[in-house]
């Protein structure tokens, strides 16, 4: 097989070449930057989103996202979490367990008392052995409440705090914070015995706790010092004495593991006198006489072999290895820290430090081999706890009582300002690193808010290029602590950081912790300290140009002012500067207007009112009403006045009057048609212009004027001849033509009624340039009247089928009709005539106002015959 060109096996196996291996510095590189932890909360109708950058912003939370009802946990539940919440055995060879002594009756009756629904309140003070007896009657009470025994810690805790740490230890409800109602709803439900050791108030406090839970039975733990509770209470109080000799002497006895001499028993019984039989002073005295016991052994057997040579290097040993050791002076077993300590490990010496400079909060023992820098330094804690220097509270440790003052006497507070800033340095990177939990950073809370503490009063402002310790563990504990739920230890941390910041000089920073504490007091209810808070991190942002921060600030705001009720208005102003004139819009510039044109006058815009907007809105929907109505007011007279006004005769066609109407009945159905008026031909009418002007049209200002005439109708015929007829009409035959004028005629017309008879004696022909005028239309008919140029007669009765005709012969007739004649008027009857006559040419004529008449020149034969039974 080449080892070059490599190809399959003879196995069947394929071969494939190894990639190479990239360079190594991919490996020791500095990895990418974890992103932000983020977590979202639930805090009454309120959805809490913690941004560790900048700033955690708050909204109301949507229906889908808001939890339901918490259900309570079950008993293998509620077990776990009272393991999870004890302090952790410390590593190395267990301690012997001591029995209680002499608290046998005491026990008894708390258990009774506690089966009964009762609360007491365990009293005495701190080395008594109150937690020890605490424990035992929890175990004793296992079973008495349906929710079992709950276990909190009052070191720290508010009485609103206490009501949250039981409503998470009964309640499976993760990242959620229930509010006042819902939360005080839930408790009330909860029916358990409630062991809750280090109380730290009293008085109202605790009757409002007590009040919330209804159903539950306490057992308070807490020392002479704490205020006692209401007078009112049902608080039975159970008071912790000391121990006698004989029991201090067994303590001894028993931590040592074997009988105590003369000299060890009357040195027993003057501690017994000093330490008023506490048992904790004589756990510490045992505890020297061990140390005694273990100097005056001989190990040289041992050491010979180097057994424990590499495991336990020899430390500087503070006295001198002999055999005769003397016991421990009086004043020396007072105050044993110093002594014992002196006796211990150097990490164990080491890890005493740290807890002195934290105020006498003891590290968890993970943290220990890196604050110490010995990888078997968590085995520190054991030497402690053994040498009773230390003292369980809650799920951690603390200095015993009496152990600070002690140590720092003997000189272990010369460094503690080191020390705190080392502990600073270690929890910040701690808290911050992306694996560790929210609930691991509550769980060492009390050690966090302790070395912050100690390190803020020492701030300075920090060089370029650095950031300030105590900033740093403010900014990255915070976050965690409300992410965990942890809000007591959340408002500490901010306030810390916001003092830190601002000795430090970051403004960005301060502006970041009083946005949190904005955020936190809106989440409580406390809307005028949010408000303040965060009005003073917007001015912050404001001036840093820090956008994002200041959405996240107005955001915040606005709910705030939403649920308060507010409008959300200007920022208020500081004290001394006066508010800014309102800004008027300044009016547009005229348009350009040429001299002497009329300048149209400009209307300056008034300022607007701030909240006038609906009313504004009102008014302007108000004045287009008003013009829309005015508008339609001003047409509808308009149309009005146009339609009711007086027509003048030369511009109403309605008006007219014809002289001679040719108006005839029809023969077959009766009906009467109107023959159209004739247009066309030469002629003056009464008063009309005879020429339309310039601009071609009548009745406008530029037509001539027309000439002086006849107020009578005339009528200007043809040249053969000229008539004036005047009364009923006279016909004549002509034989090329007729002319004839009707002037002062009398027309009958007829009103409402039928009109009969007939109207002989029609002009046929052609009419042109004909003029009839005047005439004055008269007359009443009743029951038919027919009127104006018909020679007829009366038929009453009867059917007049007569006509009335002339025959046209030609020549030329002129002849004056004056004094017409009324032909007959038919009552009750029917007229029939028949009205003839051939009419050739074209008629054509002009009507014109109120006179009417019919211009025409006929020139044709006219045949008419009409029967008249009268003539």
């Amino acid at each position: 097989m080449d080892p070059i060109n490599p190809g399959p096996e003879e196995h069947g196996q394929a071969h494939s070449r190894r990639p190479p291996r990239e360079s190594l510095t991919a490996d020791f590189a500095p990895g990418a930057a974890a992103p932000a932890r983020m977590a979202r909360l639930v805090t009454g109708d309120l959805q809490l989103t913690v941004n560790p950058v900048d700033g955690s912003e708050i909204e109301p939370c949507p229906p889908a996202e808001r939890p339901g009802r918490p259900r309570k946990r079950t008993a293998a539940e509620r077990a776990e979490a009272e393991r999870a919440a004890r302090p952790p055995a410390p590593p190395g060879p267990a301690q012997p367990a001591l029995s209680l002594l002499e608290r046998q009756d005491e026990r008894e009756r708390l258990v009774r008392l506690l089966a009964q629904g009762r609360s007491v309140r365990l009293t005495g003070p701190a080395g008594s052995g109150r937690t020890a007896l605490i424990d035992l009657v929890a175990e004793d009470c296992l079973d008495l409440a349906p929710d079992g025994v709950v276990r909190l810690s009052g070191y720290h805790r508010t009485a609103g705090d206490l009501l949250h740490d039981l409503f998470h230890a009964v309640y499976d409800a993760p990242r959620h914070r229930p509010d006042r109602d819902e939360l005080l709803a839930c408790v009330r439900e909860i029916g358990a015995v409630v062991v809750l050791d280090d109380l730290e108030f009293g008085g109202a406090a605790l009757d409002e706790l007590r009040d919330a839970t209804p159903e539950c039975a306490f057992l308070f733990g807490a020392t002479p010092d704490v205020p006692a509770p209401s007078a009112d209470a049902d608080v039975e109080e159970v008071f912790l004495a000391g121990l006698d000799r004989a029991a201090g002497v067994e303590i001894l006895e028993r931590t040592v593991g074997r009988v105590l001499t003369e000299e060890e028993a009357n040195w027993a019984g003057d501690l017994w006198f000093e330490s008023e039989g506490l048992p904790l002073r004589f756990v510490q005295a045992g505890a020297l006489l061990r140390q005694r016991d273990h100097l005056r052994a001989s190990t040289g057997a041992v050491d010979e072999y180097g057994v424990f040579e590499d495991v336990r290097p020899p430390a500087d040993p503070p006295v001198d290895l002999e055999d005769d050791v003397p016991l421990p002076s009086l004043g020396e077993a007072a105050a044993p820290a110093p002594l014992l300590a002196s006796r211990l490990s150097a990490s164990a010496r080491a890890a005493l430090r740290f807890a002195v400079a934290l105020g006498g909060e003891i590290p968890h023992q993970a943290h220990l081999p890196a604050l110490v820098g010995d990888t078997h330094a968590d085995a520190a804690l054991g030497e402690l706890a053994g040498c009773g220097l230390v003292s369980p509270v809650g799920s951690r440790y603390r200095l015993a009582a009496g152990v600070q003052a002690q140590l720092e006497a003997a000189g272990y507070a010369d460094d503690a300002a080191e020390h705190a800033r080392t502990a600073a340095r270690h929890y910040a990177w701690w808290a911050g690193h992306p694996s560790v939990t929210p609930e691991r950073v509550c769980a060492e809370a009390d050690a966090v808010l302790a070395a912050l503490a100690a390190v803020v009063p020492r701030t300075s402002p920090a060089a370029d290029g650095e950031d300030s310790g105590a900033v740093r563990l403010a900014r990255t504990a915070a976050p965690a602590f409300a992410a965990g739920l942890h809000w007591s230890a959340w408002e500490r941390a901010l306030r810390s950081g916001a003092e830190a910041s601002r000795l430090a000089g970051e403004v960005t920073e301060q502006a970041y912790f009083h946005h949190e504490l904005g955020i936190l007091a809106l989440c409580v209810g406390q809307l005028d300290r949010a408000r303040a808070e965060l009005e003073a991190s917007s001015g912050l942002r404001g001036a840093l140009a820090d956008k994002r921060g200041a959405v996240a600030g107005r955001r915040a705001l606005a709910l705030l002012a939403d649920r308060a009720g507010e409008v959300p208005g200007p920022p208020a102003l500081p004290a001394g500067e006066e508010p800014a004139e309102p800004r008027q819009e300044q009016p547009a510039p005229p348009p350009y207007v040429p001299a002497g044109d009329a300048v149209a006058t400009q209307r300056i815009p008034r300022p607007a009112v701030r909240g006038l907007g609906i009313r504004r809105l009102a008014r302007r929907n108000l004045v287009a009403a008003g013009s829309g109505a005015l508008l339609a007011a001003v047409l509808g007279t308009v149309v009005t006045l146009g339609m009711t006004s007086d027509q003048t005769a030369e511009r109403n066609p309605a008006g007219k009057v014809e002289v001679n109407p040719t108006t005839g009945q029809g023969l077959s159905g009766g009906d009467l048609g109107a023959d159209p008026a004739d247009t066309g031909g030469t002629g003056s009418v009464g008063s009309r212009p005879t020429s339309p002007g310039p601009d071609g049209r009548y009745g406008t200002a530029d037509d001539p004027a027309p000439p002086a005439g006849n107020a009578q109708p005339s009528e200007s015929l043809a040249p053969s001849g000229t008539g004036t007829s005047s009364g009923s009409p006279s016909r004549s035959p002509k034989p090329s033509g007729s002319t004839g004028s009707s002037s002062g005629g009398t027309t009958g017309g007829s009103t409402g009624g039928s009109t009969g008879g007939s109207t002989g004696g029609s002009t046929g022909g052609s009419s042109t340039g004909g003029s009839s005028s005047g005439g004055s239309t008269g007359g009443t008919s009743t029951g038919g009247s027919t009127t104006g140029g018909t020679t007829g007669g009366s038929t009453t009765g009867g059917t007049t089928g007569g006509s009335t005709g002339g025959t046209d012969t030609g020549g030329s007739t002129d002849g004056t009709t004056t004094g017409g004649s009324t032909g007959g008027t038919t009552t009750g009857g029917t007229t029939d005539g028949t009205t003839g006559g051939d009419t050739g040419g074209t008629t054509t004529g002009t009507t014109d106002g109120s006179t009417g008449s019919t211009s025409s020149s006929a020139s044709a034969s006219q045949s008419a015959a009409t029967s008249d039974p009268v003539m």
